[in-house]
């Protein structure tokens, strides 16, 4: 890949990684990876996502929270594997033949966000295509959890909750 096209990417990401309201163009399209935890459909930026992977054997690691699962080895990076469930208060995951690990790509810049992290989610729904412009910025509500989100997404059929990758990979354990 040359440098060019990969400077165009990572300036795409940064745009999309910046929040919903900044540019508003019309044609702007935020390309996202809708998921399933609990009964609830999510969404995150398809650029933050490392890969999407079958649950694997992970090994359990003492005093850390219990939404922490433990780490697992991918190709010989190991890497903290959180239950997105039960980091939203909604119990947790069960395993079946639907669930997926996301792999995120994170920086290891000390901003506190940490490297990469597996995600436990029930199951995929779809790629989405959504323009920034139908994306509101979290409901003032959502005090406790805002930082996770980045926005609801208007859709036609429903709403979908886009979260926001780096508080997801921030470690607090």
């Amino acid at each position: 890949m040359s440098n060019e096209k990969l400077e165009q990417i990572l300036q795409k990401q940064q745009t999309q990684m910046a929040g919903p309201d900044t540019d508003q163009r019309e044609d702007d399209i935020i390309q996202l990876v809708g998921f399933v935890v609990g009964d609830e459909e999510y969404a995150i930026p398809i650029l933050n996502i490392q890969e999407i992977i079958k649950p694997i054997e992970y090994t359990r690691v003492p005093s850390v929270p219990d939404y922490v699962l433990g780490v697992f080895n991918m190709r010989g990076n190991v890497m903290p594997l959180i239950d997105l469930a039960q980091r939203f208060h909604l119990g947790s995951s069960k395993m079946t033949s639907q669930t997926r690990y996301i792999v995120l790509r994170g920086e290891t810049n000390g901003t506190g966000v940490g490297g990469n992290a597996g995600f436990v989610i029930d199951r995929l729904t779809e790629a989405i295509k959504i323009h920034r412009n139908r994306i509101d910025p979290p409901p003032e509500t959502l005090v406790k959890d805002k930082g996770m989100i980045y926005g609801i997404g208007k859709r036609d059929e429903n709403i979908l909750t886009i979260l926001k990758v780096e508080a997801l990979l921030k470690r607090e354990f």
